[in-house]
């Protein structure tokens, strides 16, 4: 009986259609009677074993068929406390038109082996809702943009586009140390900032300047951060292009790669325990994905229902790796799904469809408290940094294609235009303007006073130990013996 103890459920039989009598407890024993029909409720002791019924309790019933096997329920909340018939009819000690309740769903059985495809026949559409010339798509379903939303979105993707070209080429000239460029991603960057709010909460990588340029971090502020000076709020410790703003809800971006998705998971998690009406929104390459913290990422967030955005800019190329080889699966959409979080692909270079698939990915995160993953398609137009030459691993002409016949900012002004908000002596103005105030906020920075040296070792300790103490005693000798190795408008 020692044995049998392990094996204390309850069970329930159906003598005639529509009537189900109260559960019955007891061991199974080969005493039971033979009924038509058993339902297994519950399991006090098994989790999910398998035990063999003659060397427990002698033959089986008849219904049970040659080889019975029991699940129990313990661990698995998707099995109801007692009204739900699992089929356990047998023909010929087959498992026909059989099911088991598992978390997630209930998994039917087959007796055919079949193995399922790596990649399905036909790859997940892109949503888009303009063409290439800017002009809607018949039937296309978006969400309405306003006249001043819109024209805020062309003048931000036109500000950012300005401010990549002219501080790259101030790294050309060695006036700043580092740059990378959004230029062919602006569609992105702004769409995506302008179906957020100010409460949602941004953990970026280091292509999303223009989704802080929307939430109001000012040219002078860029050109603060890039020049290092003691404005920065960085205190020139970072890299140039690593900005932060506690104000605008953008965490520091991080040189490592992907490291803030699963930080952004468990910003989202706050976010669902404090009752906050936000999310978390989360951007991240296609090189990205290839990083553990993707996955993990991934799978915390769709466990824990945490309300983040994970938003991937899939842009073929991971410096000089291009998607070919990064993934053989259908790009990054179907990683969503395989992790159980509702996922779409979108035009990356179509504005009005990626404001509003992000808007509604939004709205569903907050509403159902659960991940949404976007995969938008574009390219990246510039090098992958002041550090490299794309011409070396890609075609010039592949460049210049998307450059021009793909261009996210001129299809969105063919909109505009269209919808006649726009013309050409505004686009004039706006962009004169723009390279003026950046020019000037350049030169102010270049101007400004850099932090002083004992930056470098405060705000990590309340008070320093005594090993930071010795390094800034040590390197003060340095700069003292060896002068013209150190720059000299930085403070002492």
């Amino acid at each position: 009986m020692e044995r049998k103890a392990q094996t204390w459920v309850t069970l329930a039989y159906q003598e005639k259609p529509g009537s189900l009598p109260e559960g019955r407890e007891g061991f199974l024993e080969s005493s039971q009677p033979d009924m038509s029909k058993y339902l297994l409720l519950q399991s006090r002791d098994l989790i999910f074993s398998n035990f063999n019924w003659r060397e427990l309790c002698g033959n089986p019933p008849s219904f049970l068929g040659n080889s019975p096997t029991l699940f129990g329920s313990r661990r698995f909340e998707s099995i109801k406390s007692g009204r739900e018939e699992l089929d356990l009819e047998y023909e010929n000690g087959g498992h026909q038109n059989q099911a088991m309740d598992f978390p997630g769903g209930r998994i039917s059985f087959t007796s055919e082996m079949r193995f399922v495809s790596e990649s399905p026949r036909e790859r997940i559409p892109c949503y888009r809702v303009l063409d290439d010339n800017g002009h809607p798509i018949m039937h296309s379903s978006f969400v309405e943009v306003s006249k001043e939303e819109a024209l805020k979105m062309y003048t931000s993707m036109v500000t950012l586009e300005t401010m990549d070209t002219i501080l790259y080429e101030a790294q050309r000239q060695g006036r700043i140390s580092f740059y990378v460029t959004s230029i062919g991603e602006e569609a992105i960057n702004i769409a995506t900032a302008a179906a957020l709010t100010p409460h949602d909460v941004v953990l970026p990588q280091y292509r999303e300047p223009g989704v802080l340029l929307w939430r109001g971090f000012t040219l002078q502020e860029f050109a603060n951060q890039c020049l290092g000076n003691k404005a920065d709020y960085g205190k020139g410790r970072q890299m140039p292009i690593h900005y932060g703003s506690n104000k605008h809800n953008y965490f520091t971006v991080s040189s490592p790669i992907a490291t803030q998705i699963p930080q952004a998971v468990g910003a989202a998690y706050s976010l669902k325990m404090d009752g906050k009406d936000a999310c978390v929104v989360t951007y991240f390459g296609d090189g990205g994905t290839s990083e553990g913290d993707f996955h993990a990422g991934l799978n915390f967030a769709a466990v824990m229902e945490a309300p983040v955005v994970f938003i991937c800019r899939n842009n073929g190329w991971a410096i000089s790796t291009p998607v070919s080889q990064q993934f053989r699966s259908d790009g990054v959409v179907v990683k969503g799904k395989a992790y159980g979080i509702r996922s779409i692909r979108v035009d990356g270079n179509d504005a009005l469809a990626v404001y509003s698939a992000t808007r509604t990915a939004r709205e569903m995160a907050i509403t159902e408290q659960k991940p949404i993953l976007i995969e938008a398609l574009t390219y990246r137009v510039g090098h992958h940094s002041t550090s490299d030459d794309s011409t070396k691993y890609r075609l010039v002409d592949e460049i210049e294609h998307w450059k021009t016949a793909r261009n996210p900012i001129a299809r969105f002004r063919k909109w505009v235009n269209g919808n006649g908000w726009w013309n050409d002596e505004g686009e004039s103005e706006l962009r004169a303007n723009v390279r003026k105030q950046l020019l000037q906020a350049i030169q102010v920075a270049e101007k400004a006073e850099k932090p002083p040296i004992s930056d470098l070792f405060t705000d990590v300790y309340e008070s320093l130990p005594s090993n930071l103490c010795e390094q800034e005693e040590l390197l003060r000798e340095s700069i003292k013996r060896h002068p013209q190795d150190y720059p000299s408008d930085v403070p002492t």
